[in-house]
């Protein structure tokens, strides 16, 4: 059984870590802050401008869950065209990317954004979601992590019938 690594940043990383998962094939998330300009930034940091995104590394299995289906799911959860921002949270943390580390997943990804990208595009809207390799990655404190187990009533971004698929 081999195993996939990929990081999805969707806004606001609580609703997004509760969010995937629910899904049958995810083995294990985390939250964490990637491709940002410092090393082992604190959330204070990344709040005022470290320039990371609020990222959930996700560990999933393929043979259950396979690439294409998981970043469906997350195109549920997230508005793919707006800029630096979901829900009512805003700043450059928010933004929303898909960040991957093994160079096997470039082209399938490519394929699956540009097919996204065209189908936002005919709805008159242009596709705001970064690819890239991830730069860097950094976990984020214990606090965060299944935050929103931790804090049921805890805010979320996230449509509450979406956290219930």
């Amino acid at each position: 059984m081999a195993l996939a690594t990929i990081y999805l940043a969707g806004g606001c990383f609580w609703g997004t870590q509760k969010f995937l998962d629910q899904f049958k094939g995810v083995l294990e998330t985390e939250c964490g802050y990637a491709n940002g300009k410092s090393k082992n930034p604190t959330y204070q940091e990344v709040c005022a401008g470290s320039g990371h995104a609020e990222t959930v590394k996700v560990v999933f299995d393929p043979e259950i869950l396979s690439l294409k289906k998981l970043l469906d799911f997350y195109f549920l959860s997230i508005n793919p065209t707006a800029i630096n921002h979901q829900g009512g949270d805003f700043g450059i943390q928010y933004r929303t990317g898909i960040y991957y580390e093994d160079p096997t997943l470039k082209d399938p990804l490519s394929s699956f954004m540009n097919e996204k990208a065209g189908e936002i595009e005919e709805k008159g809207g242009k596709l705001a979601v970064e690819l890239k390799p991830l730069e860097n990655y950094y976990s984020a404190e214990e606090y965060h992590q299944k935050y929103l187990d931790k804090n049921p009533g805890g805010y979320c971004h996230i449509r509450p019938e979406l956290l219930k698929l």
